[in-house]
């Protein structure tokens, strides 16, 4: 049953079917980095028809890459009922499967279409970092994504408000709001890329993307570390080894292609 002190995580329900917050905010997060992409689009160049492309290639093939990234690092829960993969409305989705699955789908789309996919990645990074610091507020709304159990004492001495607080505790005991530490976290990278992506000859072409990519893990490496409800690979944490390994292979990457001297600023 749920506690009267939390918020319903039901949105409604139309002709029969359950709507979730968790939907909504996700869905508003992707319309909003989708009307990020074609307004920087249309100020570099680039034609509307390639993000409206995009976004119907890479947001259900996103999903579907999130939920096997999901299924095979939690394989042990799945494998005695294969059916339940199919049932992504019980919870199970990974954003790092989501966003590998959107980077290979944006990469055979510039490759088919001969388009320059470091200035594609560029252009809707931000968005999808914006569309992320939404997302965790539909774990939020899911009371999932936390870490350990904590007080309310400790949760006032961060000065949230009471709805937050009250969210935060589960079956009487209160825990760690991961998602709003990685949301705030994403947030603030949100912030200082747009106040900076404009400043002439600051990024060569790509190193927006770059640069959301370190920022992100960097983030997501230290708070998955407090969460209580990471996959695990051994006895590692899967997106804490990832965050690792895309931290240093987005600097060194940055370091070898800045040797390039025909490589284009992403402003002149």
């Amino acid at each position: 049953m749920l506690n009267l002190e939390t918020l319903n995580p039901i949105f409604g329900n139309f002709f029969g079917l359950e709507i979730r917050w968790y939907g909504v905010i996700i869905t508003s997060g992707i319309v909003i980095a989708f009307l990020m992409a074609l307004r920087e689009g249309r100020r570099v160049g680039l034609p509307d028809d390639t993000f409206y492309d995009i976004l119907l290639l890479a947001v259900p093939l996103s999903i579907v890459g999130a939920r096997i990234y999901y299924v095979a690092f939690d394989w042990k829960n799945y494998q005695h009922d294969l059916l339940a993969i199919f049932d992504i409305r019980q919870g199970g989705i990974a954003i790092y499967g989501g966003l590998i699955t959107g980077l290979l789908v944006i990469y055979l789309y510039c490759r088919h279409k001969k388009l320059n996919m470091w200035q594609i990645l560029d252009v809707v990074t931000p968005g999808v970092l914006l569309a992320q610091a939404m997302g965790r507020w539909g774990n939020f709304m899911n009371q999932e994504a936390h870490g350990e159990i904590t007080t309310r004492a400790f949760l006032e001495s961060l000065h949230l408000p009471n709805f937050i607080i009250d969210q935060m505790k589960i079956n009487g005991v209160y825990y760690q709001p991961t998602f709003l530490y990685e949301s705030l976290w994403s947030l603030i990278g949100v912030i200082i890329i747009l106040a900076l992506r404009h400043r002439k000859q600051l990024f060569k072409q790509g190193e927006i993307a770059l640069t959301y990519v370190i920022w992100y893990s960097v983030g997501r490496f230290f708070i998955e570390g407090m969460r209580t409800d990471s996959l695990m690979f051994g006895t590692m944490r899967v997106s804490q080894v990832l965050a690792l390994i895309l931290v240093l292979g987005s600097g060194l990457l940055i370091i070898v292609r800045r040797k390039n001297r025909k490589l284009k600023w992403y402003i002149e």
